[in-house]
């Protein structure tokens, strides 16, 4: 398979079905962000060693792929694919992970800085880029196009996640949280 196929060039792609559309509309935009949380979540993957959260950030990894499937289809011209479907499963698993690190932690009291050790820090920026991929998706459903509801609760889940594990991967290390500080 070539990497490069030229269909590109003037600033067109495919979607799943291959219809062509402009690489800055609200779709690409969309799973576009995925795209780059997933990468994020791969370097997030380099500083963490505890198997647990090794495991799960691969599950993360394999559902943001189905995520961005999803929003790689126009559901309007093509019927999504049974493996790009978020499931209540996949909600309900992130749910599970939050409580079982939150289980751990001494319970937050205040604001808190994003920031600490290198891998709570990657967390954070996880956490960023993926409200940031919520706010695509969304204005990605306000141009009409049909969003799967459970689709929304998942990236509004993994958000609340990625916010527990950094909390959870400065406590591993005896970082404590960097409380804000109101400006006087």
């Amino acid at each position: 398979m070539k990497i490069y196929t030229k269909t590109g060039d003037q600033g067109q792609t495919s979607l799943v079905g291959g219809q062509r559309v402009s690489k800055c509309c609200q779709r690409l935009e969309s799973y576009g962000t995925i795209d780059e949380l997933n990468s994020f979540v791969g370097l997030l993957l380099t500083y963490c060693t505890e198997p647990a959260d090794r495991s799960f950030l691969l599950s993360v990894q394999n559902t943001l792929f189905v995520v961005g499937g999803y929003l790689a289809t126009d559901n309007s011209q093509r019927e999504i694919r049974q493996g790009n479907i978020v499931t209540g499963e996949m909600i309900a698993a992130a749910e599970q992970e939050i409580d079982r690190l939150q289980a751990i932690l001494p319970p937050l009291r205040l604001f808190i800085l994003p920031g600490g050790t290198r891998a709570a820090s990657c967390a954070h920026v996880c956490r960023t880029v993926c409200r940031r991929a919520e706010r695509e998706i969304l204005r990605l459903a306000e141009t009409g196009a049909a969003v799967d509801a459970e689709l929304l609760s998942y990236v509004n889940r993994l958000s609340d996640y990625f916010f527990v594990l950094a909390r959870k991967l400065n406590c591993d290390e005896g970082v404590e949280d960097i409380i804000w500080q109101r400006q006087k």
